[in-house]
């Protein structure tokens, strides 16, 4: 975690604008992390990116549109030069992934204090503001992070934590787990419908009205999240058929679908088969688009190793990762990942 300076500085560049334009990625930590400070500065505008996790020249647009005094990018992995370059306001990056050099950005990563240090983005937006931490406990855990000061927050709500604190069994066993699935699933799908859920999210004060759904509000989200998890669960139903006594590796690749589930699937399938290394992916126009989830290996290195003799990107933390490759060179990098693991 940051030094309290730095906490203390993140906190003055939050403060000192008017009009933030927010990018952040389109997971559980990456919405905490924008309503964190949304909720606390309630000015500016957020802008999840879908697509994948890079800031790049087509985002331009957006910011000609909105017009901020200054734009926070969360949880992102990769700013492009490019788009720093096109862009007139100060750019803040608050991200944990690897520690890249750029002109015209001002970064915060707390590996740049200790390089084995992986704190989420939520937990770090949360030390910033210090308000909403029902939001901080859902984000933190989906990004597979028990936080210091869950112990205080498990007694003070007993109706969301009412077991051990054991980071799994929060995610998928829990009624706070239940919020999780609701941040998720809710991103799934067509951008309006997503931005029409976030805005919502803005503006709950109590996470009961979405697990109770008492009121029209909670109603809505409840309702968008029940019509995806019924997706979702015929696919969770299709990865756990795919895992094979005596063999290390529960590979799923299912057929491109309106919807993406895929780091939803592999987490939970990690969780479910914890003694396996699980590749979920989805084929999307001639591509395999994938997640990594490992329990105790060390993804981060192979999947180097893996990319370097096929056409494909990826990346991630030592036991989680993304990565996409050509459909036609899936075998060739899954038989490298196996030697290598």
């Amino acid at each position: 975690m940051f030094p309290d300076k730095i906490i203390a500085k993140i906190k003055d560049e939050l403060d000192n604008c008017q009009s933030p334009l927010i990018f952040y990625d389109d997971d559980a930590d990456g919405l905490c992390s924008f309503l964190l400070f949304y909720r606390y500065k309630k000015e500016g505008r957020g802008v999840p990116l879908k697509s994948k996790p890079s800031l790049g020249t087509s985002f331009l647009r957006k910011v000609e549109e909105f017009g901020p005094d200054k734009i926070i990018v969360l949880d992102i992995p990769i700013v492009e030069q490019e788009f720093l370059d096109g862009v007139d306001v100060p750019v803040v990056w608050v991200d944990h992934h690897t520690l890249v050099d750029l002109d015209g950005i001002t970064a915060y990563n707390p590996k740049q204090y200790d390089e084995k240090d992986n704190s989420c983005i939520t937990r770090i937006c949360y030390e910033v503001v210090q308000q909403d931490q029902w939001i901080a406990a859902v984000g933190t855990i989906a990004d597979w992070q028990m936080p210091e000061w869950m112990g205080d927050f498990a007694k003070k709500h007993p109706e969301l934590i009412d077991q051990e604190l054991d980071i799994g069994k929060l995610y998928f066993d829990s009624t706070l787990g239940k919020l999780i699935r609701v941040f998720s699933f809710i991103l799934k799908g067509d951008i309006k419908e997503v931005h029409k859920c976030v805005k919502i999210l803005t503006r709950i004060d109590d996470p009961q009205e979405i697990l109770q759904q008492s009121t029209a509000q909670g109603k809505y989200l409840w309702k968008r999240f029940e019509k995806n998890f019924q997706a979702y669960d015929k696919l969770l139903q299709q990865g756990h058929a795919q895992a094979k006594d005596g063999d290390e590796f529960l590979i799923y690749i299912y057929p491109d679908t309106e919807t993406s589930f895929t780091g939803d699937l592999s987490n939970e399938l990690k969780y479910r088969h914890p003694d396996k290394v699980v590749i979920v992916g989805r084929e999307v126009k001639g591509e395999v688009r994938m997640s990594l989830r490992s329990e105790d290996r060390d993804l981060a290195s192979a999947l180097k190793k893996a990319l370097a003799g096929v056409e494909g990107y990826g990346g991630g933390h030592e036991h989680a990762c993304g990565a996409c490759v050509k459909k036609n060179d899936f075998d060739s990098f899954v038989s490298v990942l196996r030697e290598e693991l």
